[in-house]
């Protein structure tokens, strides 16, 4: 697979269910936003997503067979596009349709030929990522690092966010 030439800096974070990649990335963003970093995040779902309730107005248009609805407000504003059977699109797509920032955080595409931190918690009763993934650049855990990491991988505190905030900023 051809790794992704994005217009902005990005890295995967990827690890099992339940290991803390959403709580690391609630943690992490305000740090790096505090260094004057402007921060994107893709999160990709399993589920199925609705952003306003069924009765809403924008879920009745979005329902009446618009390929695209873009909801604004003087806060935000969202467009949700239906795929209506159609095939996912790739990450590289995804990315083309958001701003350039500093840096885009992406949760999940763990197949993706990006750079990848795993959140890695040895209580999940999961194998590690890093010894059969590739694009792994570091590992965040709660474990003290093996002593077989393989070279060119980073081992980091889960526990230390500072330190994880730093790699972020130095890589």
């Amino acid at each position: 697979m051809t790794p992704i030439k994005p217009r902005h800096p990005l890295i995967g974070i990827i690890g099992w269910s339940g290991n803390g990649k959403t709580t690391l990335i609630e943690k992490t963003v305000p740090l790096l936003v505090a260094e004057g970093l402007k921060v994107n995040l893709v999160k990709s779902s399993h589920h199925d997503v609705e952003l306003e309730p069924p009765q809403k107005d924008s879920a009745r248009m979005r329902r009446s067979g618009a390929t695209e609805v873009l909801l604004t407000s003087p806060y935000r504003f969202a467009i949700t596009h239906e795929l209506r059977g159609g095939k996912e699109p790739p990450l590289a797509e995804l990315l083309s349709r958001m701003q350039a920032v500093d840096l885009t955080l992406v949760e999940g595409f763990q197949d993706e030929p990006i750079p990848k931190l795993e959140i890695y918690r040895p209580a999940s009763g999961k194998a590690p990522m890093y010894p059969v993934t590739p694009y792994i650049e570091a590992v965040a855990s709660d474990a003290p690092q093996p002593e077989n990491l393989r070279q060119g991988v980073e081992w980091l505190d889960l526990n230390n966010l500072n330190q994880i905030v730093d790699w972020l900023l130095c890589r």
